[in-house]
């Protein structure tokens, strides 16, 4: 298997520090509103990278934060009359009814930065104490240019960075590059007591802090967005080596592309700015969670209306092999394992691990599940052994269990009329009296039961 490492700026093989054991970390929400779907692109991608990993044998320990103390939380509780924990809890619980929705598996941990200062803080004092971190007026800061290796991340030249950086540029900072690792506490804010005064955790430390505490650096995969190279990672990795003793915080970064809406970047002043609800209350989850599969991770996606109804088409495609493999199981045959079909759907499992062995080539593997439906629609369309059916399923439902898809099926159930009157139908068609057989047939889509006859039975669905 290999990655495509943000630091080396190349696909390297995924080699553990320990073997068959993966510590992996991605930077999670600031719960001060709904995700957005550009929020949902690194929920799904690196839900896969873990389940693609587990799927390969490895065991995975996977950490995933709440940035539950911040600003925009702040002047959020501000703008409602309330506190920092109202917002942060409601949007916790609004982020949790949209991660099952998107089919997205919970983390082994997912810690808050309110639950980690005592870690913060210890941090913070190992910084000052070895020359990195200075104090200013109860904040602390962290002096970029001292850590040699600042910038390896992103690939700029200091010089760049500090022209370029948005970070705030504060009164008593000894250089405009370093950034905060603990902020001053402001009149009316939250706060906690530290060595420097009253005051909260910076954005940065926090992340470092969890990492130690939950999964002891250095670990194996740290991973988020594009947008967090700089300053957010390139930060993390300054702050954290230059106090644990080693120079490799995580042995491979990994970060997803952007998305745009309607080929522009989404952005509130645009109007062109998504929740997830939004998208899901009008196309459901799934098709989002599709959405950001059938690109590769690192290419950008473009969210427009006719991408997300292809979404639910392709969906609906794979609903309807795994339906019509149900519906073939049921109309089996005894016998023995067809070896040529099993070869068959052997080799698209195969493509697809060597897709996904590929810096997690989502849109291949996806490719190589559709012609494995194509392949098992093909071969159900004549009666075949129980054996070959379910070994077919069992590659299937492997498979999109890996890409995280197609986990609202449903076996339908027909009540016991439906189920009289298609028997009825079927004994009228034996006796030759297609008139009643016809008006059964037109009765029941009349209610949404539509009827096929198939050469291994009568196959019903409902109407869409």
């Amino acid at each position: 298997m290999k990655v495509f490492n943000t630091l080396s700026r190349q696909k390297e093989e995924f080699i553990p520090h320990e073997e068959g054991k993966v510590k992996m970390y991605a930077c999670g929400p600031t719960v001060y509103n709904f995700i957005h779907i550009g929020n949902a692109r690194p929920l799904c991608v690196f839900d896969v990278l873990r389940r693609y990993l587990e799927f390969r044998g490895y065991q995975v320990r996977f950490v995933q934060n709440f940035t539950d103390i911040d600003d925009k939380i702040i002047n959020k509780a501000n703008e409602e009359g309330t506190d920092y924990k109202t917002v942060s809890e409601r949007y916790i619980e609004e982020y949790w009814t949209d991660v099952k929705g998107l089919g997205v598996r919970p983390a082994t941990v997912h810690p808050k930065a309110t639950e980690t200062i005592p870690e913060i803080i210890a941090i913070v004092q190992e910084i000052i104490d070895n020359g990195y971190g200075y104090v200013v007026d109860g904040s602390v800061y962290f002096r970029s240019r001292k850590f040699k290796d600042y910038g390896k991340l992103s690939h700029q030249p200091l010089e760049e960075l500090d022209a370029g950086n948005r970070i705030e540029v504060t009164d008593g900072k000894e250089d405009g590059l370093d950034f905060v690792l603990w902020k001053a506490a402001k009149p009316g804010e939250p706060s906690w007591e530290s060595p420097w005064g009253q005051g909260r955790p910076g954005w940065h430390i926090e992340c470092t802090a969890m990492i130690r505490k939950h999964l002891q650096d250095p670990i194996d995969i740290h991973c988020g967005g594009q947008d967090l190279i700089f300053p957010h990672h390139e930060n993390e990795i300054a702050q954290a080596e230059c106090c644990c003793g080693h120079s490799e915080y995580s042995r491979y970064w990994m970060h997803n592309g952007f998305i745009n809406v309607d080929s522009r970047k989404m952005s509130k002043s645009l109007g062109n700015f998504f929740t997830v609800r939004e998208v899901a209350n009008k196309y459901g989850y799934e098709p989002i969670k599709f959405m950001m599969i059938q690109a590769h991770y690192r290419s950008p996606i473009n969210y427009t209306l006719e991408v997300i109804e292809q979404c639910q088409a392709g969906l609906e495609r794979l609903y309807t092999c795994r339906n019509n493999l149900d519906f073939a199981l049921k109309n089996a045959v005894e016998g023995e394992l067809d070896k040529d079909f099993a070869a068959q759907v052997d080799s698209r499992r195969e493509q697809f691990i060597t897709a996904m062995d590929d810096d997690l080539n989502t849109a291949d593997g996806l490719s190589a599940v559709f012609e494995l439906a194509r392949d098992i629609n093909s071969y159900t369309a004549q009666p075949r052994t129980k054996a070959s059916l379910e070994y077919a399923a069992q590659v299937f439902d492997q498979l999109t269990d890996v890409l995280g898809i197609l986990y609202n099926r449903k076996e339908e159930n027909l009540d016991q009329e439906i189920e009289d009157l298609i028997a009825q139908r079927q004994a009228a068609r034996k006796a030759r009296d297609f008139a009643t057989a016809d008006k059964i047939r037109d009765d029941l889509k009349a209610r949404g039961i539509i009827l096929e006859d198939t050469p291994q039975g009568v196959k019903w669905s409902r109407q869409k």
